[in-house]
């Protein structure tokens, strides 16, 4: 009974002032996407499950709270990311043989927090291109990315790119066993070179396939990783050569775009893997452990959908954007006190001040605190037969 006030682990809320400034950033990031071209959508918060989590692999399918519709009898899932929404809007309902850039912003929910003390609430904005395969739209969408941590203040940004096709390509030319390829890729994501060369000499593959496999927990580091990787892999299949270059192009790309961005290349990073199809991206900035924003190619979603096209994009939580920026100065709106008449010229004057854009708050009948403990400066008084604005006395 004491504790009715408490909320769910990894469930928060957003008060005044903060929620004021949650807003603004809101709008200035749509303002910015349609200015790129992409046009907003609102997806429905809860879904069938085989459509909310189609394509998205076991780890979404782990996030999101499961429900029975009781009209239905069918299971339904409280969306966890907004993307699966988007590619079957894509696919299903606009159906455009151009490609389509669609942009949102609204609250997931989360069976867990993604890192300690994490949200199970984000508020998921992002934006989606559909149609394209090519690198120049992975550069389009890193380089909005970038704008938007731009437009919501976040400073010190350096960007880890991967690519999950030099990982997929190799597994597949060494024809590893399914139990042998997923402690792989548990090993490659630690870093445990031990583990891997271990687990790579019992498997019954190629002396050359076991050296491609073993080396790609070296290659991270700046852009020269790419030379070194090009010597390591030169013999690997022609995809997998075709996804190093895509890095390459990607890596000029971003330096044209933003010269002395702090570039970071991990071919073991592979991030999503069961849902991404290629070049795969991270905004981090000092400090803060988890990435920023995040985001990659994930070809062909749309396919159970009536329509496989391919997609890239990214998405970040609003709220911890807003944590990570510089503080703004708080946006100070004076409001205009009115008094408690029901008299027809202050009804129109308080009309037509809140149309010009004040803020009037009028007096309610025995209310504690005073006009200026709610923040009016100024207050509606009667000077004959007109109802006019003047300053509060400062006591």
């Amino acid at each position: 009974m004491k504790e009715r006030w408490l909320l769910p682990e990894g469930i928060d809320e957003v008060l005044p002032p903060q929620a004021a400034r949650l807003e603004r950033l809101r709008r200035r990031l749509l303002d910015l996407y349609a200015g790129w071209g992409y046009e907003l959508i609102m997806p429905p918060f809860i879904e069938y499950l085989e459509s909310l989590l189609t394509g998205t692999g076991n780890d979404l399918d782990l996030q999101t709270f499961k429900l029975t519709d009781q009209l239905t009898g069918r299971m339904m899932g409280v969306r966890a990311d907004m993307t699966p929404q988007a590619a079957r809007i894509d696919a299903h309902r606009l159906q455009r043989a151009t490609p389509v850039r669609l942009c949102y912003m609204g609250t997931v929910l989360r069976t867990r927090p993604d890192g300690f003390a994490g949200s199970r609430s984000p508020l998921q904005v992002g934006a989606e291109l559909f149609g394209h395969a090519g690198v120049e739209s992975d550069l389009e969408i890193m380089a909005l990315m970038l704008e938007t941590l731009d437009a919501t203040g976040v400073g010190g940004v350096h960007v880890d790119l991967g690519h999950v096709g030099i990982y997929r390509g190799l597994l597949r030319d060494a024809k590893l066993d399914t139990t042998t390829a997923t402690l792989l890729f548990e090993a490659l994501q630690r870093k445990a070179r031990a583990d891997i060369d271990a687990l790579l000499a019992q498997a019954d593959i190629s002396k050359t396939a076991r050296d491609q496999l073993a080396a790609l927990s070296d290659l991270n580091g700046g852009v020269e990783c790419l030379d070194a990787a090009a010597v390591a892999l030169r013999d690997a299949a022609p995809d997998v050569r075709a996804a190093l270059d895509d890095l390459r192009r990607i890596a000029a790309g971003l330096q044209a775009r933003r010269p002395g961005l702090p570039l970071h290349f991990d071919l073991a990073e592979l991030r999503g893997y069961h849902y991404h199809t290629g070049p795969v991206f991270a905004a981090f900035v000092p400090g803060h452990g988890q990435a920023a924003a995040q985001g990659g190619r994930y070809d062909d979603i749309g396919r159970v959908f009536g329509q496989a096209r391919p997609a890239t994009g990214f998405s970040a939580d609003l709220k911890v954007l807003m944590s990570l920026a510089a503080q703004e100065s708080p946006v100070a709106r004076p409001a205009i006190f009115a008094p408690c008449a029901a008299d027809a010229a202050l009804l129109a004057q308080v009309q037509a001040l809140r149309a010009a854009g004040e803020c009037v708050i009028c007096a309610l009948p025995g209310q504690a605190g005073s006009a200026r403990e709610m923040g009016c400066d100024r207050e509606l008084v009667r000077q004959g037969s007109d109802w006019v604005v003047v300053k509060k006395d400062k006591r």
